[in-house]
């Protein structure tokens, strides 16, 4: 083969347009700081002092072997005698810059291209895509803009809500400036250096110069921010930035001054003496919300739970259902024993009524078996009227255990716990002989602990004298953490050395079904019933 047709069957090299971001080598992506690396060709532009600050950010990640293109430019601002004048010299030169970066391409070679700010945000790299692009595979990797830099600098949002941000070069006419920034909201005017002067005078122009902002090097070393009408247009360099933020971004909101409304020192931080006004304003404000964090973990919370339980001052549970609550020590915790409802209630109404916002953590839904009635109960005391309660829903355990066989509890239920501590075993009897006589399934919650043992087994006697030896039973355990266990038998063989006091179980009705579906089984109860 000839050596023209060994090099036409190179693959072609792709081009990768690098945003390096406002200066901050910290602010490299890590994916612009991986394309550099592994990059055959480094390509970056320069005036003709050669210095490049798009190759100083990313020389970190510069291998030390690679190949670099340095493609200065033959002007910047000033007179030229090429024939075609300053855009005649400009645009030969990109384009003998393009064949250059061409060249590499062809031959196989990735090249990457340093751009500061964001390639293609009044960027040079736009210049070689314009021109490569169609007959190379190239790929952009955007970077913080200048705009962006300039914001975070002044700690000043520039448009909220609807309000409009305009992007301007300061090369344009004056009047032109001043028009375009009479009719938006917010904006961010480029390209200083030069045009300050003309810049500056255009915000004046347009009655907003009391409102402009500069920044200089944002993020760089030299940094430097100001009004916009004390900067010594001598100092400015090209680098640089007039920031207009909007009237609404800029507003601060009533609520902003709350610290001081509430008597806080501004040196010290300390609030005003107990028994005062300032004291009694605050009093009232706090709220306790009863959650439910579903029967496991994070996927089974709720996004209304998530935000209570984000929002919280101080979280209130029983000690492992408190535990399954990410930690912040922004917040503080209050454990206590599954055994002493009342008092946990009262503890958190009290916080409450101190002015906190207080989070009552419950396991499944809190109003099944759970903390939302204690919470109501204790909340009607008269002391505690005023203090609002709020219950947020979460996903049941009965629900969960269902879902994961198929749909036991598809038709008419029963919830119903053999705890025999707040309500006399009597009862629990009863119940269950009656939901039995009605037919109904049976989500059966706490159906076992250390201190008793033998009601798992006490139940099965008694439904077993309404119910079929082969109604089918579900046991489920821990479902959706990592001790998850499901068990499919039926009321006649049902063991109670399976079940403990993570279990729930499930009892069908008499047209509860179990069919094999891809080797397993799936249990439902039929919505229609009878003829």
């Amino acid at each position: 083969m000839s050596q023209l047709a060994s090099e036409s069957s190179v693959r072609p090299g792709t081009l990768y347009g690098v945003g390096l971001g406002p200066g901050d080598p910290d602010l490299v992506t890590i994916k612009a700081a991986r394309l550099i690396g592994a990059a055959d060709v480094i390509a970056y532009h320069s005036a003709r002092h050669g210095r490049s600050i798009a190759r100083r950010i990313a020389e970190p990640h510069l291998r030390g072997d690679q190949i670099e293109e340095a493609l200065v430019y033959p002007v910047t601002t000033e007179t030229v005698e090429h024939p075609g004048g300053y855009q005649g010299a400009i645009d030969k030169f990109y384009a003998e810059a393009a064949e250059r970066l061409a060249a590499h391409l062809g031959a196989g070679r990735d090249v990457v291209l340093l751009a500061e700010g964001d390639p293609l945000f009044y960027g040079s790299y736009m210049h070689m895509h314009k021109r490569l692009a169609g007959r190379f595979r190239a790929e952009v990797v955007p970077g913080v803009t200048s705009v962006s830099a300039a914001a975070a600098a002044l700690g000043q949002p520039l448009v909220e809500r609807d309000e409009v941000l305009t992007v301007l070069p300061g090369t344009l006419p004056r009047e032109v400036l001043a028009e375009r920034l009479r009719a938006t909201d917010s904006a961010a005017v480029m390209k200083l250096g030069r045009t300050f002067g003309n810049v500056r005078g255009a915000f004046a122009d347009a009655g907003k110069l009391d409102r402009a902002q500069f920044v200089e090097r944002a993020t760089m070393d030299g940094q430097r921010t100001g009004a916009l009408a004390d900067i010594d247009p001598g100092s400015v360099p090209y680098f640089s930035i007039a920031v207009l933020p909007g009237e609404v971004a800029a507003s601060i909101p009533d609520d902003a001054d709350l610290r001081a409304d509430q008597g806080a020192d501004a040196e010290t931080g300390m609030g005003t003496e107990p028994g005062t006004e300032q004291e009694e304003r605050v009093i009232g404000r706090g709220e306790v919300v009863v959650v439910g964090t579903g029967p496991a973990g994070r996927d089974w919370l709720t996004p209304q739970v998530a935000a209570a339980l984000a929002a919280a001052d101080d979280l209130v549970g029983y000690g492992p259902y408190l535990d399954r609550v990410p930690p912040n020590p922004r917040q503080t915790r209050h454990a206590s024993d599954n055994r002493v409802e009342a008092e946990r209630a009262a503890h958190a109404l009290d916080l409450a009524a101190s002015g906190r916002n207080v989070a009552v953590v419950s396991a499944g839904d809190p109003g099944v078996f759970a903390m939302a009635t204690a919470v109501l109960e204790v909340a009607s005391e008269q002391k505690y009227l005023d203090v609002p309660v709020r219950v947020l829903p979460g996903l049941t355990a009965a629900q969960a255990v269902a879902a994961a066989v198929g749909a036991p509890l598809g038709h008419d239920y029963a919830m119903i716990s053999l705890s025999d501590r707040l309500k006399p075993w009597e009862t629990v009897v009863d119940r269950l002989v009656h939901a039995a006589r009605a037919d109904l399934a049976i989500a059966i919650y706490n159906p076992r602990s250390k201190a008793r043992p033998w009601q798992v087994g006490a139940a099965r006697d008694v439904l077993l004298e309404h119910r079929a030896p082969d109604t089918p039973v579900v046991l489920g355990r821990d479902v959706g953490g990592s001790g998850e266990r499901l068990t499919i038998t039926t009321l006649g063989e049902l063991d109670p050395e399976q079940v403990d006091m993570r279990t729930l179980v499930i009892i069908g009705s008499s047209t509860t079904r179990v069919v094999v579906r891809g080797g397993r089984p799936t249990v439902f109860t039929p919505r229609h019933y009878g003829g």
